[in-house]
């Protein structure tokens, strides 16, 4: 199956004879190869699923009123809560035609746990994987899950804590592999306490490889319930939906799972050794200080002589409004939303240009993914360096007409490499070769001066008729954040430049997503579709977040100063710029009045200053001129402009449009999300 989503299994479960199915999975440029290697045993498949499978369309809890299932696309309510993917399957007892975590290769494995041990920092489990097959090698993924104790607060069934991926081992050889996770990853979040909490009691450790293949390993004996963060709410509900509640229900267990409970080894956890963080959340800023001496270049603030701030501080609001928006003049009959670059056909825009002359200050050029890099493979520029066209540029975007080079032009190529979409990088689940694909996007990004890649998407797979499913990574939010990190550091790894994590947040439908406002608790928004997020910014630093078109709880997320500043910046520590999707800013409503009766209204430009939304793409006029006008009638503070302003300057200095630029990760203190290693 050449595919990037699930489908429906049970059909194909009818047919007689059928007793193994191979998932290729949009492999990008190799596929062919691939899938002839693995066919004939030369590559052994050692992938295992990041969905859950379901025997049935109507047995996911989001089914009935997905998106158009239920004929209103203006309002979408998350009555699933937090029971989303193998979370809902396990704890209501679902059976699926595959859990998550499933996956088959050509030998059989034997997982041995050989220790837990846990305190208030760590939970670390040290397992031996053995091949007891005779004739293949193969690699197996060891999963560690959680089951949090109920207290005041409902807990899923279990929830993925850590994985790891062997090595390929041989028939009859084993190896041993250590996964450790932070202690505190385990929390859930407390609405009432707006508060993440360990509850008392016992939590037991699960170990297998796959969801429906746990076994209890160990339980951790928490006396006191203890505050991890302490910070406040974010998202309120506008109209709450009514939410699941496992209230009655027997969730799934397996022969024997009491008596690993009572058999396991018990650990005691210090409840007054994890320490309470408290988040300070940040106020408007002030105006910068002006700086009244000579006019203020690039050079001068790498080389120490002022800073950014007062070269910030001596820019016009007109300036200022340039810098907070894209190059491109709106999404009009000439152009097309992903491709808005003046700078590198294809390309999905350019910051501006407008301080090089005076200020040494370049632009950037911002390209989109999901599966590689997406530019024109072929262009044709005249004598003047300006582009020929065929006179379509989505024909010419794809390369379907053949253009002609004039007198005195030049004729380019910018072939790029496809790498496996998203969906099927999770399917690996190993970081290593995750990274080493950000790694041959960043060589490219080097080669095509490309400063930002527009990648990687993480929503969760919450239903599987999203249409973006295959450029996000799953239904977990544990395995999206660490994708999207190990991805972000293999790009990161080369000087000057980054990626853009999207669509921020919860995007995880596509009928009417510039315009559909998205229901979902408190606890649901930040356990389920922040947390992978969370964790690629705290393990990575992306060089920049990319908003989503969607509202959540009645508010644009482009417009949502507690997504985009609160969370993201004093919540989670983000350094880099936030951007907009492309045209969020402006009245695309048009596009679309054929097929939605559109009930919300898109977000503003002053808003996004307003939120922290530093940068509007692709940009227009009207952007620019609302900015100018809102400074003018004292509705945006000069101060938010300027920092707006300054957090897009700091990542473009930074960028490899400057010779002295370094890996934008190195100048931060990053730890993993789970810590692997194997002997």
């Amino acid at each position: 199956m050449n595919i990037a989503n699930l489908v429906d299994t049970t059909e194909l479960k009818k047919i007689k004879g059928l007793n193994a199915i191979l998932l290729a999975g949009q492999a990008g440029n190799a596929t062919g190869n691939i899938v002839a290697d693995v066919v004939l045993g030369k590559s052994i498949p050692s992938g295992k699923l990041t969905d859950t499978w379901a025997a049935s369309y109507e047995d996911y809890p989001s089914s009935k009123n997905f998106s158009h299932n239920n004929g209103d696309t203006n309002d979408e309510y998350y009555s699933d809560g937090i029971y989303v993917g193998y979370r809902y399957f396990d704890t209501f007892n679902v059976t699926p035609n595959y859990c998550f975590g499933y996956g088959k290769g050509y030998t059989d494995f034997e997982t041995e746990v050989r220790d837990v041990e846990a305190d208030a920092k760590n939970v670390t489990v040290t397992a031996s994987v053995k091949n007891i097959g005779d004739t293949f090698a193969g690699k197996e993924v060891v999963q560690v899950y959680y089951s949090a104790p109920d207290g005041t607060i409902e807990k899923p069934y279990q929830e993925l804590g850590g994985f790891g991926k062997s090595d390929l081992l041989s028939p009859g050889e084993s190896q041993t592999i250590t996964i450790s996770f932070p202690t505190r990853s385990m929390a859930s979040y407390d609405e009432k306490k707006a508060a993440w909490v360990l509850e008392a009691g016992t939590y037991y450790i699960r170990v297998g490889n796959s969801s429906r293949t746990t076994k209890v390993a160990a339980a951790l004996n928490l006396k006191e319930t203890v505050v991890t963060v302490q910070g406040k709410n974010l998202f309120p509900a506008d109209d709450a939906p009514q939410e699941l509640s496992k209230a009655g229900v027997t969730p799934y267990s397996y022969e024997g799972e009491a008596e690993e409970k009572a058999a396991a080894k018990q650990i005691d956890i210090c409840s007054k050794c994890i320490k309470t963080e408290t988040v300070v959340y940040s106020e408007t800023p002030e105006a910068f200080p002006a700086y009244e001496g000579e006019k203020l270049t690039a050079a001068d603030v790498k080389s120490g002589k002022a800073t950014l701030k007062d070269l910030v501080s001596q820019l016009t609001v007109e300036e200022m409004a340039a810098v907070c928006n894209g190059t491109a003049d709106g999404l009009g009959q000439e152009g097309f939303i992903g491709s808005s670059s003046d700078m590198a056909p294809g390309a999905a825009g350019d910051t501006t240009s407008i301080l090089l002359e005076d200020r040494g200050i370049y632009n950037t050029i911002l390209a989109d993914g999901p599966a590689g890099l997406r530019l024109i493979p072929h262009f044709v520029v005249d004598a003047d360096g300006k582009m020929v066209s065929s006179g379509n540029p989505l024909e010419d975007a794809f390369n379907k007409n053949e253009i002609e080079v004039p007198e005195g032009g030049t004729e380019y190529f910018q072939y790029c490499t496809a790498i496996p979409v998203a969906a099927l990088l999770a399917q690996s689940w190993n970081m290593d070769l995750i990274r080493k694909c950000g790694d041959i996007v960043g060589k490219e990004m080097e080669e095509f001066h490309i400063s930002v890649w527009l990648a990687p998407g993480m929503n969760i797979h919450r239903n599987p008729l999203c249409g973006r499913n295959f450029e996000y990574y799953s239904e977990d939010p544990l395995v999206a954040g660490m994708c999207a990190a190990a991805d972000t550091r293999g790009i990161q790894s080369h000087a000057g430049i980054g990626t853009s994590i999207k669509h921020f947040a919860a995007n995880n439908q596509e009928d009417n997503r510039m315009y559909v406002n998205e229901h979902i608790s408190e606890r649901a928004m930040r356990e389920i579709y922040l947390k992978g997020f969370e964790i690629a910014v705290k393990t990575a630093q992306p060089m920049t977040i990319m908003s989503s078109y969607n509202l959540v709880n009645g508010v644009h997320t482009a417009n949502s100063h507690d997504l985009l500043t609160a969370a993201a910046r004093d919540e989670w520590g983000f350094a880099g710029y936030v951007m907009t999707d492309w045209g969020t800013s402006e009245d695309m409503s048009g596009l679309f009045a054929y097929k939605y009766n559109l009930k919300y209204g898109h977000s503003t430009s002053r808003e996004c200053v307003l939120a922290g939304n530093d940068l509007q793409m692709p940009g227009q006029q009207g952007n620019r001129q609302e900015i100018v006008a809102s400074v003018a009638d004292g509705t945006l503070p000069l101060g938010q402009l300027q920092t707006c302003a300054y957090r897009i300057l700091n990542v473009v200095l930074q960028s490899l449009a400057y010779d002295d630029c370094k890996p934008y990760g190195d100048q931060f203190d990053l730890e993993e999300a789970v810590t692997v290693t194997k002997a």
